[in-house]
């Protein structure tokens, strides 16, 4: 299975000491090779958050590409596949990357869920004019100062930087396009949605969901069990618990179809306890086992390879 791309894969190809890397760092782009190194299109599992002031370069987001010339604000999170690639030598200006763990309650409140960082759709890409271009930058280098400080609660402070950058892309953007006319059940359900999406694919067995329940769910999202499933139920006609096990369902096929792990791997990725009762899930949704699955998918795939010679 195609992997997303680390933080440590990040810093090795751009030459950096991976001892540098944590929940959260800010770089100036001219000190980073961003000219010398590509970023191939993929899936990362981390955030980053860039403003170009000086160079010109193809963005790539999902199915769409852009040419870039300076003063640009780009942010890109692990729901979306982005590339980089550098036109010309000179690139200045500033990123910061950071993981899920560095996102607390207080980063993603109810407006701020609706930025450019955490959605999947959308704009990714704005061009600040000259007043908001110093007040980004401004904001970059005290992250940068700030990550050199001793200060005890700095993270705290970086996070609060991280919001006036979107605070300051969602003005660049008219407020209509980030704010659709919704009623609050598709709201929440928005929400529910993104956060199911955000713990998948699956790319190594070690790597476990982190919500499994509608209990879970509401918690993160900051409402009670009950008003999320009356909301589901109104927006998609389906329980909370059937759109869970609709998802896992889905990447337990894909992990059965594409990789070789065995029954116990697959489970414990897919947040159940004992592989037996990864078994009598699967056998509930699909009436047939997980082996019988991949057994199935293994022979029809032989089958159409004969066909096609």
């Amino acid at each position: 299975m195609k992997t997303r791309e680390t933080l440590q894969d990040f810093y090795i190809m751009h030459g950096q000491d991976f001892s540098k890397a944590g929940q959260f760092n800010v770089f100036e782009r001219g000190g980073f090779a961003c000219s010398a190194t590509s970023m191939l299109p993929n899936r990362r599992d981390f955030y980053k958050i860039s403003l170009i002031l000086k160079g010109s370069g193809v963005i790539g987001v999902a199915d769409k590409a852009m040419n870039i010339d300076g003063n640009a604000l780009l942010f890109m999170n692990p729901m979306v596949p982005f590339s980089w690639e550098a036109s010309e030598e000179e690139q200045t200006g500033y990123f910061c990357l950071f993981t899920e763990e560095f996102i607390n309650q207080n980063l993603k409140t109810e407006s701020l869920s609706q930025s450019p960082l955490f959605k999947a759709g959308g704009n990714h890409i704005f061009f600040p004019d000259e007043e908001s271009i110093d007040l980004l930058a401004s904001v970059f280098r005290n992250m940068i100062k700030e990550m050199q400080s001793g200060y005890v609660n700095k993270y705290e402070l970086l996070r609060s930087y991280i919001q006036i950058i979107m605070h300051e892309a969602m003005k660049i953007q008219p407020a209509e396009a980030f704010y659709k006319p919704v009623n609050a059940s598709e709201r929440i359900t928005g929400l529910f949605l993104e956060l199911l999406e955000r713990q998948f694919p699956i790319d190594a067995p070690d790597q476990v969901i982190a919500f499994k329940n509608a209990n879970e769910f509401a918690a993160q999202i900051n409402v009670h069990t009950n008003t999320l499933n009356r909301a589901l139920k109104e927006s998609t006609g389906k329980t909370t618990t059937e759109i869970i096990a609709d998802r896992i369902l889905k990447e337990a096929k894909a992990l059965l179809q594409f990789s070789n792990w065995d029954m116990a791997e697959i489970a414990y990725s897919l947040g159940f306890e004992h592989s037996s009762n990864f078994i009598i899930f699967f056998k509930k949704q699909t009436d047939s086992t997980p082996l019988q699955f991949r057994k199935e998918i293994g022979a029809n795939n032989i089958q159409i390879a004969k066909e096609t010679v």
